[in-house]
């Protein structure tokens, strides 16, 4: 069984509409649809662990708005801990309106509303029940110093710790964040962080190891329908995509890294983990929306088992 997996991050509420086109700079036009949903990088990533059988508990904080009581209670339906979700009074809840093209490709804001109060006192006040987790999982929709504080916890009490630098952060300190466990970018967000080009296989690489002459570990970079990069000290390895063809790619790097916690605690097989991942992710771009786009455990092993996602 998973071991238990810790998400200190954000939630937002996905406002999606998708668009038959971008308008131009004051120009309107009309848009065929519209959802409403949870979100949020750290929401995501802690439902799609939690779907896939993990034992999740979520760290964060939501507004005192009408959008609070719904997180809540969809964190407590997908059987998601949410003894540290915390309130703050006054200010409210994020927002990510999200705009989808007929290609699948989206465009994304975010107002962090409540997540800009994520500060590192929560992290200290969930301490007991961190120490007691085999994963710990951060993103950028919080606070850097939240971040770095966790990060530093992990290492101190011996437990494997996941950033997914997202949004990236151009001031993010590589020192750091040198005792975190895996650095997982995606191509743009790599580009950033480094400085360097990504423009194929052999410039990510390059790009990643950069990262690690300061002293990161193990990076694993997501490259969307070219699969993802593990790249590692001892060598670096290409984890092929899959053929689907896309409805909506949002949430799919969350489903990427909350699968791929969730496969990791169980078997602590890196390669297994990221190929698990891979394929979850991929499946995910076949539906609409984000946590809705999913699968549980059962429907993503006997979709695996029946119709195998073959590699491209």
């Amino acid at each position: 069984m998973s071991g238990k997996i810790a998400v200190v991050g954000s939630n937002m509420v996905d406002l999606i509409t998708y668009v038959t086109r971008m308008p131009g700079k004051g120009e309107t036009i009309e848009a065929p649809t519209f959802r409403m949903g949870c979100g949020g990088k750290g929401a995501n990533q802690a439902v799609a662990a939690a779907k896939l059988g993990a034992r999740v508990m979520m760290v964060t904080k939501v507004g005192d708005d009408i959008f609070a009581d719904n997180t809540i209670r969809n964190f407590r339906d997908l059987g998601i801990d949410t003894r540290h979700v915390q309130r703050v009074t006054g200010t409210s809840s994020g927002v990510a309106p999200i705009f989808v093209e007929p290609s699948g490709e989206n465009s994304i804001l975010i107002i962090k509303g409540a997540n800009a109060e994520l500060k590192p006192r929560d992290v200290d006040l969930a301490a007991d029940d961190l120490k007691g987790c085999e994963l710990i999982v951060m993103q950028l929709e919080i606070p850097l110093e939240t971040a770095y504080h966790t990060i530093a916890f992990g290492a101190r009490h011996g437990i494997p710790t996941l950033l997914n630098p997202a949004p990236a952060a151009p001031d993010l300190d590589p020192a750091r964040i040198t005792d975190v466990t895996f650095l997982v970018p995606n191509e743009s967000e790599l580009a950033i962080l480094s400085g360097l080009p990504v423009d194929g296989e052999k410039a990510i690489e390059t790009a990643a190891r950069s990262l690690m002459a300061k002293g990161i570990r193990t990076v694993i970079v997501t490259m969307g329908g070219k699969g993802a990069l593990l790249v590692t000290p001892q060598g670096t390895r290409k984890i092929d995509a899959v053929a689907v063809k896309p409805v909506d790619t949002t949430g799919a790097g969350d489903a990427f890294i909350g699968s791929f916690a969730r496969y990791f605690t169980e078997t602590h097989d890196l390669d297994a983990a990221l190929q698990k991942a891979v394929r979850y992710a991929a499946d995910s771009i076949t539906k609409p929306g984000t946590q809705t786009s999913y699968a549980t455990a059962d429907e993503f092993e006997a979709m695996v088992t029946c119709s195998p996602l073959a590699p491209r």
